[in-house]
């Protein structure tokens, strides 16, 4: 790889190369998947322009989850508190704690810290790792909304590789003739506060039914090639089932919890267990429940149910 390219290009330069020097009489299967969009977040050089104006800021921008579970409240996955000098594009300062909180505790070595978010702002000086450009605050909020259009425009600076690439990959599809025979799936694990998906467990089951291939009994996810027509099959369930199974992992905190939803409801259990599982905490906290109205609610600033054990 040539030391000047951006991973997201060369990733696309090779995926489109193997297609090219693909054996072209059977048929093939490529998975490209970019890792850019994941933190940290640093952009193509010719991005850095794009999205001078503010984000819209969400409407639960300042939700405290005072009337959510502990869970939502403890994790460290908050704009405010647990956003490092790296994932800003800032100059960290050398020191200890005084800097900022480690963003993996008992692990010195990786020596990231977060910009932190004391009471008195005025104390802290941001300098752009790039332009040398200083930031100073006057309040608490301002340095909130500051952190999250700092983010939110790294985030969509990277990912505007992702767009021009995909748009790359297309036009190579179509231009080689292959558009008309040729299944084409983009996914994400996740959004980084712009979006979530769920539902991967059919994403396998689905290109088995699409290449006429069966699909095995140990799987545990169904086709949704039937969806793509505007069909809804009668086995296709109308409740979502999540799990997220890593107590407390070092970076996040994310208390461990699964959950259902329907069109509806959404009902959500934090059992709060590490069953000894690599990368999890014994756990122990007690466990909680909460049942959203999502007509009602649609936010979730407040639960309809709650129960704690």
């Amino acid at each position: 790889m040539p030391r000047s390219a951006y991973a997201t290009d060369v990733i696309t330069d090779q995926s489109i190369d193997w297609i090219s020097n693909r054996q072209k009489d059977k048929p093939f299967f490529l998975v490209c998947h970019h890792k850019a969009p994941h933190r940290s977040w640093e952009c193509d050089p010719k991005h850095k322009h794009l999205y001078q104006e503010n984000v819209r800021v969400p409407e639960t921008f300042d939700d405290e989850y005072k009337t959510r579970a502990l869970a939502a409240a403890q994790a460290k996955m908050k704009v405010s508190t647990d956003l490092t000098y790296h994932d800003l594009g800032f100059v960290q300062p050398d020191g200890g704690s005084e800097v900022g909180e480690l963003l993996v505790p008992n692990r010195p070595a990786f020596n990231q810290r977060n910009v932190p978010y004391i009471e008195d702002v005025t104390q802290i000086r941001l300098i752009d790792k790039d332009s040398g450009e200083v930031f100073t605050f006057k309040s608490q909020d301002e340095l909130r909304h500051f952190k999250y259009q700092r983010y939110m425009k790294r985030y969509l600076r990277t990912i505007a590789s992702i767009d021009d690439n995909v748009g790359r990959m297309l036009n190579y599809i179509d231009s080689e003739g292959l558009a008309e025979n040729t299944v084409i799936i983009y996914t994400s694990d996740q959004g980084f506060f712009l979006a979530i998906m769920v539902g991967s467990t059919n994403v396998s089951s689905t290109f088995l039914d699409l290449a006429g291939l069966p699909v095995p009994s140990y799987m545990q996810g169904r086709s949704f090639a039937a969806l793509l027509q505007g069909i809804t099959p009668e086995y296709w369930s109308q409740v979502a089932y999540h799990r997220y199974w890593m107590h407390r992992d070092t970076i996040h905190n994310a208390r461990a919890h699964y959950g259902v939803r329907n069109q509806r409801y959404k009902l959500i259990y934090w059992y709060n267990k590490g069953f000894g599982l690599p990368g999890c905490q014994d756990g122990g906290e007690k466990t909680e429940w909460e049942l959203f109205d999502c007509d009602k609610d649609p936010l979730e600033p407040v639960w309809e149910m709650s129960r704690v054990e």
